[in-house]
């Protein structure tokens, strides 16, 4: 046991809920980000504006999403080069075997396909064809054989979540917007989690009012603190910046909290807020103005997970542009702030507890 220890810990292999739950996951929404959402965005632009070359790049882009997850949760283990290169191949596989739960796929196939390649490289002399070999018939392998199941459980528990939301709309509503909240606060990746469950239509709509409680909440909450500079940080950057002061009083979580209970019923009751452009926007928030961007190129062109959910082209009225600014800006900004104010007037929040360092 010991010099297996002490073998892991010369390959950097760490067993841990950090590196494969934060980390790795943290990374593979990154990858997400900078493939299939930026895709969506350019391809969405492309078909709006009537170009065709934007059209391309778009759809180029997006079809790299699942060689852009492995590679980035290779780069989160600290994987050597040949082993990061060689998990291009086993991405492509994981996402194209999972179906639609396919970035749950990749995120286990490339987390196991990537701590073989580091194991046996640079251990041969041979080492140009071993790494690659090992790192690529490991995870095609684990391809072929799990990511089906993989991505057909994570698929029915996203569509299990959908309907929850079209029949219980209220309570699901609060539940959605709640906890994908919380998750995008949390060190881990509310983004990459919308992704895999496929959270689209009403649910995504949740999702997204959840997040942008939490980022536009903490924004104005904390103005008085930080001024512009935490105004947007928070605000279009992360709110998981408060974490270190969560962590030392967890009574300043409350009012987004109490906010996002609030935005994500009124998303899905009062002005039926669906988002139903790429999935992952559904878990960006306010992040770059992602979560509002999906809900804009799910009206113009929906994504595919949304068209299987029976999502169609939507001419936006008044009253839907009203839904997406009061939900994603203005009821999270007054709402966080009314709370918080009422908080410090008790005592729960005092000055310097949101000051960002």
């Amino acid at each position: 046991m010991e010099k297996f220890k002490e073998f892991c810990a010369r390959k950097n292999i760490v067993f841990s809920a950090k590196r494969y739950g934060i980390d790795a996951l943290g990374a593979m929404a990154q990858g997400l980000f900078c493939s299939l959402l930026i895709g969506t965005i350019i391809k969405t632009l492309g078909l709006q504006l009537g170009i065709p070359y934007l059209v391309d790049i778009g759809s180029y882009a997006m079809a790299m999403a699942g060689p852009a997850m492995a590679v980035a949760i290779g780069y989160a283990l600290k994987a050597d080069p040949m082993v990061l290169f060689s998990l291009a191949a086993v991405g492509w596989a994981a996402n194209a075997e999972g179906g639609a739960g396919g970035p749950l796929a990749v995120l286990l196939i490339a987390i196991v396909a990537a701590e073989c390649g580091k194991a046996v490289s640079r251990e041969t002399k041979i080492d140009l064809l071993v790494t690659p070999s090992v790192t690529i018939l490991v995870g095609v392998a684990l391809a072929k054989w799990i990511a089906p199941p993989i991505g057909g459980l994570a698929a029915r528990f996203g569509d299990m979540i959908d309907s929850a939301t079209k029949l219980q709309p209220l309570w699901m509503g609060i539940a959605v917007s709640v906890l994908v909240g919380i998750a995008l606060t949390l060190p881990i990746s509310s983004a990459a989690i919308c992704h895999v469950l496929g959270l689209v239509g009403l649910a995504g709509g949740a999702a997204v009012a959840g997040c942008c409680a939490q980022m536009v909440g903490f924004a104005v909450m904390s103005f008085r603190e930080n001024s512009w500079g935490g105004l947007i940080s928070q605000g279009v950057g992360t709110s998981m910046l408060q974490m270190p002061n969560i962590i030392k009083n967890p009574r300043i979580w409350i009012p987004p909290i109490l906010a996002s209970a609030i935005t994500g019923p009124l998303a899905t009751c009062l002005f039926r807020l669906e988002m139903n452009g790429a999935a992952i926007n559904s878990g960006m928030g306010t992040c770059g103005m992602c979560g509002p961007i999906g809900v804009w190129t799910g009206w113009m062109a929906p994504s595919e997970e949304a068209l299987a959910k029976g999502a169609a082209v939507l001419s936006p009225t008044g009253v839907d542009w009203l839904g997406l600014l009061m939900i994603c800006i203005v009821l999270p900004a007054v709402l966080t702030w009314a709370f918080g104010l009422f908080f410090r007037k008790i005592g729960w929040i005092k000055p310097g507890d949101l000051t960002l360092e």
